[in-house]
């Protein structure tokens, strides 16, 4: 097969929709070495995590076949991705084009090109007060033109699909959950010696509860910082993602409550030194009001955390049974959830990590792969 991606996320976003590219290419890849993987971008993006694609034969990437002009080549950018790219799509026989961020691009059917895409979730539809109402009409037109010219669609969870027939017409037959492959690098232990240089370096506390993700409202660590008032004085709450509006609410908060001492918010951490930052938590805490999925929850997990979450999304499919969870409104009821996690670590953790593993890399990339064999043999 011939495969074409839109990889857009892959080499510009750190974490989340690139994230999820890059681990899934490189699982592909390494399955399917007869195939042939094409990412598509309008510029290379950022070296760094175009290296976290794995360098092998049957990966390239590829830029527009005909250079976009420097004055206006954001907009022209844009305008390649959601239409011109399909040109090119034909000209290097691509037999089917994966949008692995839920946008696929107008004229793929015309041209003949099967499509498959990814949808992680709709929160611009089910709480668009997170969202500037012009992004929300932007992305729900996006959605809906999507819908027109896919074949097939993977949905990350099962909320994810009962949003995608909830708020589009589009045969439910036609849409397959695949939820989202995560990588094992979390599952490794890191070096002691690391471990004690990070502790230093960001001056962690000594015994701390994590939250990771970008500190945004509809993520709702605040109710994590409120929990810390029915926790031992002792424990410590290190928040690390890149900051929105929301994290001065919470240091608003925080100020007023006195726990300056027992807030630790990071952000611009490396990648490398996240590991290392997990696995000497005592537990991983994901308040979230609503998620497509939660990889973060995953990782905390595959790092040895017992896992506290919210209620409300799809975060019991990702965390699994042997994880807590509680109202996101509720900050008696997560202090006593993480109390109880951590006493209960060493079986919750085990049950847990047996969980997950249906999401690592080679599950995922075999059920991705029956995707396009099922679009490929379409009449």
């Amino acid at each position: 097969m011939k495969i074409g991606f839109d990889a857009k996320r892959i080499v510009h976003n750190h974490t989340g929709l690139g994230s999820y590219g890059r681990t899934l290419v490189n699982a592909l890849s390494a399955l399917n070495t007869a195939d042939e993987w094409r990412l598509y971008v309008a510029d290379m993006g950022d070296e760094q995590l175009r290296r976290q694609v794995e360098a092998r034969d049957n990966v390239a990437f590829v830029t527009p076949a005909q250079p976009l002009p420097l004055n206006g080549k954001l907009g022209m950018a844009a305008r390649w991705r959601s239409r011109g790219i399909v040109a090119d799509l034909k000209a290097d026989g691509v037999e089917l084009f994966h949008g692995l961020s839920g946008e696929l691009p107008v004229g793929l059917k015309a041209a003949g090109i099967r499509s498959v895409v990814t949808i992680h979730d709709l929160i611009f539809l089910r709480h668009p007060e997170y969202y500037h109402w012009w992004d929300v009409m932007l992305y729900r037109r996006k959605f809906l033109r999507t819908l027109q010219e896919a074949d097939r669609i993977i949905a990350i969870s099962e909320c994810t699909k009962r949003d995608i027939l909830h708020y589009g017409q589009f045969p439910e037959d036609r849409i397959d959950i695949v939820y989202q492959s995560c990588g094992t690098r979390f599952a490794h232990h890191a070096d002691e010696t690391v471990c004690l240089k990070i502790h230093a370096e960001y001056n962690l506390p000594s015994r701390y509860i994590l939250n990771v993700g970008t500190v945004e409202e509809r993520k709702n660590v605040l109710l994590a910082v409120k929990a810390l008032r029915h926790l031992p004085d002792e424990m410590s709450l290190v928040i690390v993602g890149r900051p929105t509006r929301y994290a001065e609410e919470i240091r608003r908060y925080v100020r007023e409550q006195g726990l300056q001492q027992r807030v630790l918010m990071l952000h611009g951490v490396p990648n490398d030194a996240l590991p290392a930052i997990y696995q000497m938590a005592e537990a991983f805490v994901y308040p979230s009001r609503y998620e497509g999925f939660g990889i973060p929850i995953i990782e905390g997990i595959q790092s040895g955390l017992p896992v506290v979450a919210a209620t409300g999304s799809c975060l019991e499919e990702a965390g699994g049974p042997w994880s807590l969870y509680v109202d996101p409104d509720d900050d008696r009821a997560m202090a006593d959830a993480i109390i109880r996690a951590i006493d209960e670590r060493d079986e919750r953790v085990a049950k847990s990590r047996e969980y997950v593993r249906r999401f690592e890399n080679a599950d995922v990339a075999r059920q991705v792969i029956d995707e396009y064999h099922k679009v490929l043999s379409l009449p």
